[in-house]
């Protein structure tokens, strides 16, 4: 696990060396033990290392046989040994143990197309020599980052934009289209990012970049094809093997690999399979909250851990904590998400840290699984859509919206009898509603919207497009795992962890198993109105029935009691005034309106006040 960055120059000029190595040290924290660099004309490749696999010998760059090819890589190729053994065979001679090298050699032998080979969380930059030709990718999940920016005949790259950040020609200016999206999805979506020019690139996708140019494919071309002949006990029996081996091919490291444990069954089954592959007691690792006393997970999870011999650790996390870290959150995760935990994964990524270099989570199963509660709101739409209007607008929608403080019933019901699907995704996804976004808008930014007839929901129509002929619950899950997914939770994994010099590793997220759970039929995923439902049944296997229908928590923090009380000041600084930033993008008596309906507790506003301080405090610590 590492940090990687570089510079191309398209008319082949020498690289700056200086801006290079600024690149390079300020991802310090993404490898600590170790920094390298390879310049040749018109190219230069920097890397941080955090040394997992081959301690002594994997130092990057690292180059094929005749030093015409060299890479920098952050991630980890899972099943590096077997294909290491396969080029062996071929002929590579190899001068490491390490999974990188194993890139470089695939590169060589197979193309391109060796990306298809790997099995692993990646990004890496691979110079060609003889070809003159930089040739990057991303992993199938995206869940390792890679951005880039063009500037004229440069172009850069790296594992973060604070890198890209370096260069003074880089622009530190707000992507209006993208602050659209993030208004409506609560991140922003592949490829942009709120910066504007600043990309990133999508999931399961190459880029090859030459004198001639820029050229992005996909190379995971997997579409769902549902199943319809079937028996569940052998579809049981294969998920339990993928599952297994997933674990098995993860918990490869030359350090100790730990993991993130909370009361849920998907960490409660990963400590058990882990167990199994370990001849020493695993480092388990939970954190809970001050004033989280309902929703804490720290006493499931300690039973959890002891059950299994495992070393537990745990911390209370505090207001304090919170204030004391936000800052800095906004600048490790460098966009702001509508995600009111994100920040708690710092706190466990430090808790393990002091122990290990490696985590597993179990990150990863909810998506695909239809583990959220907003899966049964397809159900229900398909329900709803045949009851007569009067009672769905008349009755049931106009009671729904009366209600005091439920947001999320709210946002459910005004998604309930949209007939469009990607529109309907939109709805129940967005706090704030097309009615709410014209108010919170200054017209300034309504009308850069508008130039364009934009609408949020066309950032994801493209992924809507691949399974257009599929169920609704099947489009809803396989959107959700291309873009939910690796721009929010596992873009703030990767940057909370790695702030930590920690690797976090996400057995669910093995691509084997997601092909395998989205050639299932919906049924086998939502069942009724509960999720997960095959998962639960192979689940059985190691868990004891109370742990496998345990009502689910997550990472559930007190943060709207914080903003009323201990954390109140961030309201009024950060939102009402007179320097702030939002006043540029919102109306401002607008937003005064939301936090005083909040605070009478007249509404729920926690998660539209939350998004609005994220984005106040990025804006102060990038734009300025």
């Amino acid at each position: 696990m590492c940090g990687i960055c570089g510079i191309f120059n398209f008319n082949g000029e020498p690289v700056d060396r200086g801006l290079l190595s600024k690149m390079t040290q300020v991802m310090h924290h993404r490898g600590p033990d170790g920094e390298g660099s390879y310049i040749a004309q018109g190219v230069g490749l920097g890397h941080r290392r955090l040394s997992i696999i081959d301690l002594a010998g994997g130092s990057q760059p690292i180059s094929n046989e005749d030093g015409s090819m060299w890479i920098v890589f952050n991630g980890e190729i899972y099943n590096y040994i077997e294909l290491h053994d396969e080029l062996i065979v071929k002929g590579h001679i190899f001068k490491t143990r390490s999974d990188t090298e194993v890139i470089i050699h695939g590169y060589e032998e197979w193309g391109l197309d060796c990306v298809n080979r790997f099995n692993g969380m990646f990004s890496f930059a691979l110079w060609d020599g003889n070809s003159d030709r930089l040739f990057m990718a991303r992993d199938h999940l995206g869940i390792k980052p890679l951005y880039y920016v063009r500037l004229g005949n440069k172009l850069l790259f790296a594992s973060e934009i604070k890198s890209l950040l370096q260069d003074g020609d880089c622009k530190r200016a707000v992507d209006i289209k993208s602050l659209g999206e993030l208004f409506t999805f609560r991140y922003v979506p592949s490829p942009n990012t709120l910066f504007k020019d600043i990309k990133k690139l999508p999931p399961g996708h190459l880029m090859t970049v030459d004198n001639r140019g820029i050229e992005i494919k996909r190379y995971w071309n997997w579409t769902p094809q549902i199943r319809s002949a079937y028996r569940e006990e052998d579809l049981i029996n294969t998920y339990q093997t993928l599952l297994e081996d997933a674990v098995k091919l993860q918990m490869r490291s030359d350090v100790p690999v730990g993991l993130f444990l909370s009361s849920g069954i998907d960490s409660s089954v990963l400590l058990v399979l882990m167990s199994k592959e370990s001849s020493q007691p695993i480092n388990t690792f939970t954190i809970g909250f001050e004033d989280g006393e309902l929703t804490n997970e720290t006493n499931d999870a300690r039973e959890m851990a002891a059950r299994h011999g495992a070393h537990h650790s745990e911390m209370m996390v505090t207001a304090q904590d919170y204030e004391r870290y936000y800052e800095r959150y906004l600048w490790d995760i460098e966009e702001p998400v509508g995600n009111e935990t994100a920040a708690a994964f710092y706190f466990v990524s430090k808790l393990a840290s002091e122990k290990v270099k490696v985590a597993l989570t179990g990150q990863g199963a909810d998506e695909p699984w239809a583990g959220y509660h907003r899966y049964v709101g397809v159900k229900l739409s398909n329900i709803y859509s045949k009851l007569p209007v009067f009672i769905t607008e008349h009755l049931l929608k106009k009671a729904a919206l009366s209600l005091p403080r439920n947001e999320r019933l709210k946002r459910g019901v005004i998604a309930l009898n949209e007939r469009d699907i990607l529109t309907r995704f939109a709805k129940i996804y967005s706090f704030y509603s097309e009615n709410m976004k014209e108010q919170l808008f200054n017209d300034e930014m309504k009308n850069e919207l508008a130039k364009n007839n934009y609408v949020a929901k066309e950032a994801l129509r493209h992924l809507q497009t691949d399974v257009k002929l599929l169920d609704s619950l099947t489009q809803m899950l396989y959107i959700d795992t291309r873009a939910n997914l690796p721009d929010d939770l596992l873009m703030v994994g990767d940057k909370t962890s790695m702030a930590n010099s920690l690797e976090s590793r996400v057995p669910f997220l093995d691509y084997r198993i997601v092909e395998f759970i989205e050639s299932l039929p919906p049924n086998l995923k939502l069942r009724g109105f509960k999720g997960k439902y095959l998962h639960k049944k192979a689940l059985k296997k190691w868990l004891p029935m109370n742990v496998v229908y345990r009502k689910k928590k997550g990472f559930d923090n007190p943060i709207g009691k914080w903003l009323r009380g201990k954390l109140r000041f961030y309201i009024d600084d950060c939102l009402l005034s007179s320097n702030s930033a939002v006043s540029k993008y919102f109306d401002v008596k607008y937003i005064e309106k939301l936090v005083n309906l909040h605070e009478s507790k007249k509404e729920d506003y926690m998660r539209h006040i939350y998004l609005l301080i994220s984005f106040e405090m990025w804006h102060k610590k990038f734009i300025g």
